[in-house]
């Protein structure tokens, strides 16, 4: 029997701000001392008050503007009780019946709501038979965004939680690195034979696009098959073994008012209107051009073609680099062209030596118009750009320094031919006897022995014309 699965994701970021959600603590996701970020706030102390974040709200304001969402006018914090070591408080402060925001779309997948809460402790458990707790973490603003259940198969989940993980970073409100922790995704999947919903899974903590996938096709497995064995599926709360690529129990899942949600009494309600900071105007000039924008633009303006242009848009390096080299080219449509398969190709692969850089915007787009201009072929010009990362330096200088130039002189073109041809009597004789490729080979070895400094073309005419007299 075919089961359907139904899920929804919620998707935890640590935002980037100066301070922690509530108090002046140091937001530092980097620091490796335990408890050294903390203070009287976010360890709870009787008697400490709490102050809200105004740079975590406009974080997640932004956040829904680019996702079309709406903004809400009156929005508060709200007390989730339970406890679990890593709560100091023994509730964590977060929002439930009036959140920043509602709705919105990410990759046609509907969101619910985004809104903000604080982060907690940080348990260890590697160190016998206790853990140890660092609060460090404690209190660092988090949003939380929720989807709609209408995701069916774990491929999609995976695109929706990459493409949320590119626009936080397009937006500068987090770093989102899955393997530090400072984006978590939370899966709740149901199976059902019909298109209604069944009994919900929540499968916590996935840490990596990989084990999102993985948890999520591994859950429709397990509850498809219990359902198929006649047993009943339990309404609980799962994490991931990754040793064994499995999910386990962790406990029965809680519902809303099992966590007695309350208004904060020391927390102030917030009027979004009132503030002009918040206003659509004023943030519309800090939301830059989304993923899904930029996309558009690099394939249907500029013809780049998808593989490229997905190049531009994951590495904000390359993608920065391009458009300021587009810029420069603007309205000449080849020579676009030209440097975005010398971006994506050459110097993506030249990047991959750490002691390499990414070469000034002039100098590149001065390669590209020497290329143009067959000053230089496209091998010399492979050579200059692998020394401008390397070294630094002007394209033009290191052609000439290095003898790169191309060479259009029919005299010196008919000596090298000529060399070649000796050089290799067997190559010769196969292309004599039909071996359309054997000419290929004779180009490239006198590309090789030029150093990429002949035209091809006249190269290739000289061949033939030398093959055709003998």
């Amino acid at each position: 029997m075919k089961y359907i699965p139904t899920i929804g994701l919620e998707i935890h970021a640590e935002l980037k701000t100066r301070s922690k959600m509530f108090c002046g603590c140091k937001n530092d996701p980097e620091e490796k001392s335990p408890n050294v970020n903390i203070c009287p706030i976010c360890m709870a102390h009787p008697g400490a008050l709490p102050a809200i974040n105004k740079e975590a709200v406009k974080h997640v304001v932004k956040t829904g503007r680019a996702l079309g969402g709406a903004i809400a006018d009156f929005t508060e914090f709200d007390r989730k009780n339970y406890f679990y070591p890593d709560i100091p408080k023994g509730y964590q402060i977060s929002q439930y019946k009036y959140p920043i925001v509602s709705e919105g779309n990410l990759n046609g997948i509907e969101i619910t709501r985004v809104h903000l809460e604080e982060d907690t402790a940080t348990s260890k458990h590697d160190r016998g038979e206790y853990s140890l707790l660092d609060f460090n973490r404690a209190g660092i603003p988090l949003m939380e965004l929720v989807t709609e259940p209408v995701i069916h198969d774990a491929e999609t989940a995976v695109r929706f939680a990459k493409e949320l993980q590119l626009l936080l970073r397009y937006l500068g409100v987090s770093g989102a690195n899955m393997e530090k922790g400072e984006m978590r995704v939370e899966a709740n999947i149901s199976v059902s034979k019909t298109d209604s919903f069944g009994t919900k899974v929540e499968v916590k903590n996935l840490n990596s696009f990989k084990v999102v996938e993985k948890a999520i096709e591994y859950e429709i497995k397990r509850q498809s098959e219990k359902l198929e064995r006649g047993e009943k599926i339990v309404q609980e709360t799962r994490g991931w073994d990754e040793d064994r690529e499995e999910t386990f129990s962790q406990r029965e899942k809680e519902s809303s008012h099992d966590y007695r949600y309350f208004p904060d009494p020391d927390l102030p309600k917030l009027k979004l209107s009132e503030l002009s900071e918040f206003s659509a105007e004023v943030l519309k000039k800090e939301i830059p051009e989304p993923p899904w924008d930029k996309r558009r633009r690099l394939t249907e303006i500029l013809g780049i073609k998808n593989e490229a242009a997905e190049i531009f848009v994951t590495d904000s390096r390359l993608g920065n680099f391009f458009d300021e080299v587009a810029g420069k080219l603007a309205g000449r449509k080849e020579a676009i062209l030209l440097a975005s398969n010398y971006i994506t190709s050459d110097i993506t692969s030249i990047l991959k030596n750490e002691d390499n850089n990414i070469p000034t915007v002039d100098s590149f787009v001065s390669l590209v118009k020497m290329l143009e201009e067959k000053v230089v072929s496209s091998r010399g010009a492979k050579d200059i750009l692998a020394i401008m990362c390397r070294e630094g330096g002007e394209p033009n200088k290191i052609a000439e320094k290095g003898g790169l130039l191309q060479k259009s002189d029919q005299s010196e073109i008919i000596l090298i031919a000529k060399k070649i041809l000796g050089d290799n009597e067997k190559v010769v004789a196969e292309f004599k006897a039909g071996k359309e490729s054997a000419l290929q080979y004779l180009i490239g070895q006198g590309m090789r022995a030029s150093r990429g400094s002949v035209n091809p073309q006249m190269l290739k005419k000289t061949f033939l014309y030398l093959l055709k007299e003998n």
